[in-house]
């Protein structure tokens, strides 16, 4: 993408009223505004769920269309990608979808204890590296995090192409005694997979598809 085009994105951006961009000296140096007031920033007391690493917004756009009856917050360090999703949000007219741009690691700073209702995390750069441990979306760090602002019975939905991922991830939540609810290692095959797991298909899941690459799919709670 071209630097004029990101600059055109991001002054775009600062227009939409569903994109929400603190600085980090917003989120560790001060309290953020909308933390634990969520459902003010909608103005209605429906579910919040997240998508970490939203890219292009497809599917946070996608899940928003499919459920009126909850709130969709997709999250990218990168406003030129979500750009196209809040583009889209808006042109729709769908209000129960916002996009926050930070980094997943300050998530804490952002929500308040129990206010997140589910997360997706879908297609993770799965830093195969073991020096990249650390940035896994599934590692025990994030996973603690994910806990403190996830509610009692809320849950987490990891769907990647990266067999490395999922096995890692399945292990992960075995060894810790986390709660895996249903897992499957090619959704597509599987009719019992859930709806918006097979019918919301982001642009490189169809890539991946062409290719004839299996897409898997994990549903948990964390204990």
């Amino acid at each position: 993408m071209g630097s004029k085009n990101k600059l055109k994105r991001f002054r775009e951006n600062e227009k939409f009223s569903n994109v929400i961009q603190p600085s980090r000296e917003n989120l560790t140096d001060a309290e953020f505004e909308w933390k634990g007031r969520w459902n003010e920033f909608f103005k209605n007391d429906k579910p919040i769920i997240l998508e970490l690493g939203c890219g292009k917004g497809e599917y946070s756009v996608g899940l928003a269309q499919q459920n009126p009856n909850a709130n969709f917050i997709g999250i990218d360090i990168k406003g030129a990608r979500f750009w196209r999703g809040a583009k889209t949000a808006q042109e729709e007219n769908l209000h129960n979808v916002a996009f926050l741009r930070t980094q997943i690691e300050l998530i804490t700073h952002v929500f308040a204890e129990n206010e997140v209702s589910e997360i997706w995390i879908t297609f993770p750069d799965p830093q195969i590296k073991y020096k990249r441990t650390k940035h896994r979306l599934t590692n025990s760090e994030f996973l603690q995090k994910y806990k403190q602002i996830l509610k009692d019975d809320g849950f987490v939905n990891l769907k990647t192409d990266s067999e490395f991922m999922h096995g890692y991830t399945l292990g992960l939540l075995h060894g810790e005694g986390h709660e895996v609810i249903y897992s499957h290692h090619d959704i597509y095959k599987n009719e019992y997979s859930p709806k918006e797991v097979r019918e919301i298909q982001t642009f490189y899941e169809k890539q991946y598809l062409e290719k004839g690459k299996p897409i898997t799919y994990i549903q948990f709670k964390i204990k």
